[in-house]
């Protein structure tokens, strides 16, 4: 199940290209989240109740729900504009390896050298995939690095957290993304232009980002690191840049080398 996440993941940069590259970031995360959070209202809807009930979870469940959702965009828009994206990018993906590393630390889990060289490979993989064209990395770009990093550490404890509140329903992410879009709306109203889809393409594209890699992604992790092998999800995340390139490759977007 929280594999499903990862592919869908996958699918981010093709949709996200498909919806024009126009929309302020705060906006698409206000619209896609959103969308999230009416995709399981209609599944509360569907079993008779409106969710109400799911709203009542601990201060450290919703810390965690919030802090890891909204933080980790917060972290990674922020990061985007302080330094280039090729480097963000390969800094925000040290996620999976943190969660190899920190779930060493959870009730009931090991630490494991193949663990650890299995993510360090997949991870050196998945470099060579993002740090095409980069330029490497620049000292005057080191608070967008930090930022970055702190993406990556913001999504690693998050997930590992996760294990720790493994009463906690998926549903309940199902208000951790209501409240998040309401966030990212506060900060679109804040310090962005209001920019609408101008085309059906991008509209289509959107509502496909809120229901796949923001929707139902968000909601197969949930489940799948509570109750999965954290280590081995940890370290197929890495697929999720090799299958974002080979979309792009087959919708014409980028060429095979």
């Amino acid at each position: 199940i929280g594999s499903v996440s990862i592919f869908l993941w996958g699918t981010l940069a093709l949709l996200t290209k498909l919806s024009g590259g126009q929309i302020p970031p705060f906006q698409m995360m206000a619209m896609t989240f959103a969308i999230a959070f009416a995709l399981m209202s209609i599944r509360w809807w569907t079993q008779g109740h409106t969710g109400v009930q799911f709203i009542r979870q601990s201060p450290m469940a919703w810390c965690i729900g919030i802090v890891g959702l909204f933080g980790y965009h917060f972290a990674y828009f922020k990061a985007m504009t302080l330094a280039p994206a090729i480097e963000v990018s390969l800094l925000a993906y040290l996620w999976p390896l943190l969660i190899v590393l920190l779930s060493s630390l959870l009730p009931g889990e090991s630490f494991r050298i193949r663990y650890v060289m299995g993510a360090m490979l997949a991870l050196l993989g998945c470099w060579l995939l993002v740090s095409v064209n980069s330029n490497g990395f620049a000292w005057e770009y080191l608070a967008g690095y930090m930022m970055a990093f702190m993406c990556a550490l913001i999504w690693s404890s998050y997930s590992v957290l996760s294990r720790l509140i493994q009463a906690v329903p998926t549903d309940a992410v199902g208000w951790f993304c209501g409240v998040t879009a309401l966030l990212a709306l506060t900060c679109h109203l804040l310090w962005e232009n209001t920019h609408w889809p101008d085309n059906t393409i991008a509209w289509l594209s959107i509502i496909g980002l809120g229901l796949g890699p923001v929707g139902i992604a968000f909601f197969t992790w949930d489940y799948g690191v509570k109750h999965g092998n954290i280590q081995l999800l940890g370290t197929l995340a890495y697929s999720t840049p090799l299958i974002s390139v080979v979309l792009l490759i087959l919708a014409g977007f980028g060429q095979a080398t």
